[in-house]
């Protein structure tokens, strides 16, 4: 593995942790496994229900009005390396009406019982179901630009929701801190892993975006960085390396106007 290799990236979600360099950073890595899935944007007032045939029902607030999203068909995911397709939710945005013609969410038999799964960030809803599952609803700051910029478009400050379902154990982040170049950066390195396994994707565009549903982004999430100022900025998104689900990024500098990252308008040609 290249110690000082990094990959520009955009983005999609994940648990986190967190650690320390010279400045707070936290590490947040996609879902419990992989059945976490997008329901939708700038959600509000979240309500998660669950029945006894597995289906979550999803009540919220957007765009001004009230949103019931049914879905169901995933819980936990397969491994890299397995074949096949990786699981996913069927969603159907009529709240089950395009699904079954009626409105279930009148009568919707409510199994969720209170959470006592791992412990998780970013939730707006969780719950244990009857058959011992665990469901969650989770908010995050998926879009933000990358290299510390806040965001100037709607879309990168919108919150994601995101929907998991799961049983067992979840995905694993390892993280290492160490210096690179004759000590003179510093890097974050580790590796991610789901039941012991590497996890990672076989294929990304070319500014590093994962264009399969293996793979997974680890997005780098700075406090109060002196490069940066106060709250928290994005600072990069990569992808772990495939067949070993590792991954390694230097804090040297990058230019942001190269490389598949986005810049504001007319931000000067130059590095930070």
């Amino acid at each position: 593995m290249d110690r000082a290799s990094s990959v520009p990236s955009k983005k999609n979600p994940l648990a986190v942790l967190a650690l320390s360099v010279s400045f707070l950073a936290t590490l947040a890595l996609s879902e419990p496994a992989r059945a976490s899935q997008l329901v939708d944007r700038n959600a509000t007032n979240v309500h998660l229900q669950v029945n006894s045939r597995g289906q979550a029902l999803v009540t919220y607030r957007a765009s001004g009005r009230i949103r019931r999203v049914l879905g169901w068909g995933a819980i936990n995911a397969r491994p890299s390396a397995s074949g096949g397709k990786q699981v996913s939710f069927r969603l159907d945005y009529s709240g089950g009406w395009g699904t079954y013609h009626r409105r279930l969410w009148r009568a919707f038999p409510d199994t969720c019982r209170r959470y006592h799964g791992p412990v998780l960030t970013h939730v707006v809803a969780s719950c244990t179901a009857g058959d011992g599952s665990y469901w969650a609803l989770q908010s995050w700051r998926v879009a933000l630009p990358d290299l510390g910029f806040l965001p100037w478009l709607p879309a990168q400050k919108a919150p994601w929701l995101t929907l998991s379902h799961w049983s067992g154990e979840t995905a694993e982040l390892e993280v290492h801190t160490d210096w690179i170049y004759s000590g003179r950066f510093q890097e974050v390195f580790g590796r991610l892993t789901y039941l012991g396994r590497p996890v990672y994707g076989y294929r990304t565009t070319r500014g590093g975006s994962p264009t399969d549903r293996f793979g997974r982004l680890v997005f780098l999430d700075t406090l109060n960085a002196p490069a940066y100022g106060r709250g928290w900025r994005r600072e990069n998104s990569f992808v772990t390396h495939k067949g070993t689900g590792v991954f390694c990024y230097g804090f040297f500098r990058f230019d942001p106007t190269s490389g598949g990252y986005a810049a504001p308008p007319r931000w000067p040609q130059r590095c930070r």
